[in-house]
């Protein structure tokens, strides 16, 4: 019995503090299902404003457009704002159906234009365009009328009969200068002497400008002069289908060239001249010093590095005197 009891008091009895917290979690659990009401009674939504909504979705549809427009009409609604609906007189609207007849838009007046069904103001700027000298020439061009639309093109279009430019075409605007014919101008090209001619006389030769010129007047004087026509063909950029051009119009004066004394030149003086190089000048002197002066100019021909080719070319500008 005894046992029993301790038995009871152990696990069928609670403290004050454990029974305080059942009763805690009872509470909570019966309170549980009414908290969502709780949340109405505190917490109320605000009323919504479907005025307001409606206007500012009034708003979006609002296109302010010039007051003296004629392409749309006002009209409130109750709240006051504009909604704008588009005007019965609308400059895209079909023109009104004319009479329908074979036409020549270059001689059409105004009113005949108007009884094809033309507005007026597109009338008017077809007849500018005509009194201006401006003419049609195939029945497609008045589709490049301003004012004309796609649809109105297309049923005027099997009507247009173009007649032939007439032959006075010009006496009928006599304001109107007749176009200038121009002749090709005609040049007499007189002989030119390379060796005595400036710029000037080498411009005058077909396909000779200044900068060829002035290149041909600056190699003829490095040289000392040409010898003969064919040195003309070596000036820089020179082309030879130019110079097969002009070549008949070049001619070689009395004057002769300017030459160097082989014996007396220095490596300076012998390696400006465009047909010696430094390496031919240098080869030159020294011979001069091992052998001695030159006893004609053939004599540079011992000189290895000159070849005939090289003495051909060079031999009419030197000397040994």
């Amino acid at each position: 019995m005894a046992q029993q009891k301790k038995y009871r008091s152990e696990y069928l009895s609670f403290t004050r503090r454990e029974r305080i917290g059942i009763i805690a979690v009872v509470v909570i659990m019966m309170a549980y299902p009414t908290i969502p009401s709780l949340f109405s009674i505190f917490n109320k939504p605000k009323p919504v404003d479907h005025a307001a909504f409606e206007k500012e979705i009034a708003l979006l549809d609002v296109q302010e457009p010039d007051s003296s427009s004629a392409y749309s009409k006002r009209s409130y609604n109750d709240a006051g704002y504009i909604h704008y609906q588009p005007s019965e007189k609308n400059y895209y609207d079909k023109p009104t159906r004319g009479e329908l007849f074979y036409f020549d838009p270059n001689t059409l007046p105004v009113d005949g234009w108007k009884k094809l069904g033309v507005r007026e103001k597109t009338a008017n700027t077809i007849q500018n365009y005509i009194s201006k000298g401006g003419r049609f020439y195939k029945p497609e061009d008045i589709s490049k009328i301003w004012g004309l639309h796609e649809d109105e093109v297309k049923r005027l279009l099997p009507y247009v009969r173009i007649e032939a430019k007439p032959a006075s075409l010009y006496n009928k605007f006599p304001d109107r200068e007749k176009p200038k014919t121009y002749e090709k101008p005609t040049y007499t090209i007189i002989p030119c002497d390379v060796n005595n001619s400036d710029t000037a006389a080498f411009i005058a030769l077909p396909g000779i400008g200044s900068k060829l010129a002035a290149r041909i007047v600056a190699f003829r004087e490095k040289l000392g002069g040409f010898y003969k026509v064919e040195q003309v063909a070596e000036t820089y950029g020179l082309p030879d289908s130019t110079f097969q051009k002009i070549k008949s119009w070049l001619v070689i004066g009395n004057s002769g060239v300017k030459k160097l004394n082989i014996n007396t030149a220095t490596v300076e003086e012998l390696k400006t001249h465009p047909y010696l190089r430094y390496n031919i000048a240098n080869a030159i002197v020294q011979y001069r010093q091992q052998h001695g002066s030159f006893s004609s100019v053939f004599d540079i021909k011992r000189i290895m590095m000159i070849n005939d080719d090289i003495y051909n070319k060079v031999a009419p500008y030197l000397t040994v005197k």
